[in-house]
């Protein structure tokens, strides 16, 4: 790579002349120092006279300038590089800066100029062609995030400053990344036809990371704390995924204004950083950062004034509302805080461009910091103009009506930022969105526009997930949230799993005729599978209900911040259990729903119900953004009344309210609070036999995710059955038998000699004690678990979320800590079942039309004495309705015996049905994984009732293909 200058003829030419001058040179130099002494004396005879120098010779004109060896290059363009042109003498000098001009132009390995006789030729040999680029040894920076840094691409011609600077370029790169080890060497690859292959070979070394940082000079405030403000970290096992530890100059940078910040906010309004110094250490894996600061006195605020050249606003009114007071500490960003808060309403009155500037009257003497707010002359200004630019598929109209001001207005700066966060909770623009404002055509105007950049509105999901709630779930929508760019909402969404199925449409036009008026129609589909956990821990379908329905809703602002929405819903419903499961004529000729095997409180539902509901909701929302909040507040209060028709006849009011904060540092905290009551219109409730007025498929429920740490319904009343098991034992599960033993017997007695089995309340015998009967098994595992729900409930919320570093942020990651709390509550108690005596309840088998099946005896005879069914093929037969053929010889009669099994000894208990809190806390993390949204709880029960269902871990996440 390295080009070597060829001399030019002519100077080959009148080489013998030179080397006889030199070898002249070289003898005068060889001779003895007495000789030249001896010439030099006065008796010497004087040197003869010096020969006169030959004349040079003319200058040959220029007769031809020819070039060779070019391939890509016209003679005529490498001519013009030159200044030799034909008539001209030709000269050294001439040519050697003809050499300079050719390399210049970084198109030459070499050149060469020869001159025959006025006859100038200039043989050239281009730089190759780039072939190709190869990058090898990149691993943490891709290829396409180097190559467009780079000067050099194929086709190009190859130079040596394009290579040094793209090598500089690449090593930049990496030294952002923190790679301040990284190096790159570069290579050519020649090939025919004058190309070349570069390639870069790149040895990306260690992620440099700092190692320490110390601070000198600080005084009032520790290192830790200091350090604590800096967005760069020290590396350490606890910040082994902060991706704070890298070095980075501009970080470095911006932790001198933090330092600054916070020195200001605390009153050392002298504070300064006399040096800031990185230091690489020698195996250039890491960084030492020093800081050396000189933090100053501390001071305090001093007299506190406002003044204002605006005539609408009182000074002292101003300066008494302002949160800063004389002999409070010094801080600056409460001074900025200020002037953004003065601006604000300054603006509210439209004075869009209002100047509010401090003077700071510091006095170093009794350390004070004397304060003046001062408001400068200004029009008030009005809105000239409303621009809306950078829609291709929204309409204008969509956007113009969020905005609260319109042309001609006043200027208010309230109105200006509630227009920001209504077209931000469009959701159809990118995010941050702001209105920007810019001066009209005269001081008193002002210009609002909206420069908006479209994102997708259109949705076609297909997800395949699994939830702990319902296992796998399959799902399918389809929803354009901006339909023909007119705000309005289409949706079509299909979803199944083990124990849901829906299909639901839908569509909302938000502003009907151009008018503050929304309406909205949705019809359903729904087939929800309710469950139980039996014995064992295993879910078992309790009741399906198929729900089939229409629902139109219709809203009116009210206000800026208030709404109301009416709606009609009319659903018909079907709840049915399985009857082979369910169904009995233990109590009747008929089958029909058997209370000890279902539930009365199910046996009551089951039934088809026709549900006319109309509704009303006042809804208030002043969130700054209803995707994701960050600041604000919305509550709602909603009536429904079932009754208008139909055979289902309730009322139902439900609460809702919430409260966003910013805190600082991007912590978002909230509150959310719920709370809901139904009461049954025309049924009573029946306390005798447990029926509640209210069915159950209406009430409330409360269990996971609503209220996290409890299992799916995990919350409220319930009915629990629990078995007996043999605990004295007697080999039998039946609640009621004791055993007798000897007391000499120190372990279970289990020779007849040792005990006795008596019924309950029957005395032992003579030298023999009681052992305790038979219990109920405690073991949850073991339970049948029914959730029945309440007619009152409440639910609060306290989260706090955290903000994490940009590369988490960047995953998408938003974590949280929060506490939840709630109860429901207030139903009739069921009536309970309790047969704790074995095999006292028979169930018999069926067949698929529910007929009962028997075991018909066709066939015995003696064996031993003893009449015995036979046991060949077609003696014993499975019938429905069994016939009575003549008995067997040894029968008197018929043994035909029904199918069927015993139910074990059991009791159920009621528990849950009070209104004392259930609260948990825990940690929860949101990821909008690559897979689809993810969310993961940790909860810990803090109080619970019995019978409540916990549940420590929980999480849901979607697949999307």
């Amino acid at each position: 790579m390295i080009c070597h200058t060829k001399h030019s003829t002519e100077t080959a030419r009148r080489a013998p002349a030179l080397v006889a001058v030199l070898m002249g040179t070289t003898f005068l130099a060889s001779l003895p120092t007495a000789a030249l002494a001896q010439a030099a004396a006065p008796t010497a005879a004087p040197a003869a006279a010096p020969a006169p120098a030959p004349a040079e010779a003319a200058p040959v004109a220029i007769k031809a300038v020819n070039v060779e060896g070019s391939q890509r290059l016209e003679a005529d363009t490498i001519r013009s590089y030159i200044k030799l042109r034909v008539g001209q003498p030709y000269s050294q000098q001439a040519a050697d800066q003809a050499l300079k001009d050719l390399y210049a132009t970084e198109l030459f390995t070499d050149v060469q100029i020869r001159n025959e006789d006025g006859v100038v030729t200039i043989a050239v040999k281009e730089n190759p062609v780039i072939n190709r680029i190869v990058l090898e040894g990149n691993k943490r920076i891709k290829e396409d995030k180097i190559l467009p840094e780079i000067k050099m691409a194929p086709r190009q011609i190859f130079t040596r400053s394009k290579v040094r600077a793209d090598v500089a370029r690449i090593i930049e790169l990496y030294k952002r990344q923190g790679r301040f080890a990284a190096n790159v060497e570069p290579k050519m690859v020649m090939l025919d036809q004058n190309r070349v292959d570069i390639v870069f070979e790149i040895s990306e070394g260690p992620k440099s990371k700092v190692r320490a940082i110390n601070i000198i000079g600080n005084e009032q405030f520790d290192d830790g704390e200091l350090r604590g403000e800096m967005m760069t970290k020290q590396a350490g096992i606890t910040k082994i995924f902060s991706s704070g530890t890298s070095y980075d100059p501009d970080k470095m940078a911006f932790d001198q204004q933090k330092l600054r910040q916070f020195y200001l906010t605390k009153g050392y309004a002298d504070f300064r950083i006399v040096s800031a110094v990185a230091e690489l250490t020698p195996d250039k894996k890491d960084f030492i950062l020093t800081y050396v600061v000189e933090e100053g006195p501390r001071y305090k605020f001093g007299d506190v004034k406002v003044i204002s050249q605006l005539r609408d606003f009182d000074e002292e009114r101003l300066a008494k509302n302002l949160p800063m007071k004389k002999g409070d500490w010094y801080d600056a960003k409460q001074v900025e805080d200020t002037i953004e808060q003065l601006n604000t309403t300054l603006g509210a009155f439209g004075y869009a461009f209002a100047d509010v500037r401090p003077d700071y009257a510091r006095s170093k003497e009794d350390l004070t910091m004397g304060l003046t707010f001062n408001i400068a002359e200004a029009p008030r200004v009005y809105v000239e103009k409303i621009d809306v630019n950078g829609n291709t598929l929204t309409q204008d109209k969509v956007v113009r009506r969020e905005f609260r001001l319109a042309e001609g207005d006043a200027f208010n700066s309230i109105q200006v930022k509630r227009s920001t966060a209504r077209i931000n909770s469009l959701g159809y623009f990118q995010e941050k969105f702001e209105v920007e404002q810019k001066p009209g055509s005269a001081p008193d105007r002002i210009i609002l526009e909206a420069n908006v950049e479209e994102k997708p509105t259109g949705e076609l999901q297909l997800s395949a997930g699994y939830s702990s709630l319902e296992k796998l779930i399959f799902q399918g929508s389809v929803q354009q949230r901006n339909f023909r760019g007119r705000g309005q909402t289409v949706g079509l969404s299909l979803s199944y799993s083990q124990y849901s199925k829906s299909a639901e449409v839908s569509f909302t036009e938000p502003y009907l005729f151009d008018k503050n008026v929304s309406l909205g129609a949705t019809v359903y589909r729904r087939d929800y599978n309710n469950f139980n956990f039996t014995s064992g821990g295993n879910r078992n379908t309790l009741y399906k209900n198929t729900s089939t329905g229409l629902s139109v809703r219709a809203g009116l602002a009210l206000t800026e911040y208030v709404s109301a929405v009416g709606s009609y819903t009319l659903s018909f419903d079907d709840i049915s259990v399985d009857k082979n499961q369910y169904y009995s004529d233990r109590l009747s000729p008929t089958l029909q729903c058997d209370p000890v095997i279902a539930g009365r409180y199910l046996c009551d539902a089951i039934g088809k119900r026709t549900t006319s509901m109309l509704g009303m909701s006042l809804i208030y929302d002043s969130l700054d953004n209803r995707v994701r909040p960050s600041r604000g507040q919305s509550a709602s209060v909603t009536a429904e009344f079932a009754g208008l028709g139909g055979s289902v006849k309730y009322a139902r009011v439900r609460l809702n309210a919430a409260k966003y904060w910013p805190v600082g540092k991007g912590f978002i905290f909230s509150v959310k609070g719920e709370a809901g009551a139904i009461a049954s219109l025309g049924r009573k409730s029946d306390t005798v036999n447990g029926i509640d007025g209210v069915f159950l498929t209406d009430r409330f429920y409360l269990g996971e995710p609503t209220i996290r740490g409890f299992d799916i319904r995990g919350v409220g009343p319930r009915v629990v059955r629990k078995y007996y098991q043999d605990t004295n034992a007697d080999g039998a599960v039946d609640g009621l038998n004791y055993v007798c033993f000897k007391p000499a017997v120190t372990t279970t007695p289990t020779s007849p000699a040792d005990r006795q089995v008596v019924a309950a309340g029957t005395t032992c015998g003579t030298g023999y004690n009681f052992l305790n009967p038979d219990s109920v098994n405690e073991d949850r595992n073991t339970w049948q678990d029914d959730s029945i729900g309440g007619r009152y409930y409440y639910l609060t919320r306290a989260e706090l979320e955290i903000p994490l570093g940009s590369g988490a942020k960047d995953l998408g990651l938003r974590p949280s800590i929060f506490m939840d709390a709630g109860a429901v509550w207030g139903i009739t108690k069921p009536k309970l079942e309790n047969y704790p005596v074995q095999n006292t309840l028979f169930f018999p088998v069926r067949d698929s039309t529910g007929l009962p099946l028997y075991t018909q005896i066709n066939n015995a005879t003696l064996v031993g004495g003893v009449c015995t069914p036979g046991s060949a093929v077609g003696d014993v037969t499975s019938v429905t309705n069994p016939i009575n053929p003549a008995p067997p010889s040894c029968l008197s009669s018929p043994n035909n015996s029904p199918q069927g099994n015993y139910s074990p000894a059991f009791s159920d208990f009621f528990y849950g049905n009070t209104m004392k809190p259930r609260i948990s806390i825990g940690i929860g993390v949101n990821w909008n994984s690559p897979f689809g949204p993810f969310r993961i709880d940790f909860a810990k029960v803090i109080t619970k009732a019995q019978g409540d269902d916990t549940k420590t871990f929980t999480f849901n996440v979607g697949t999307q293909f």
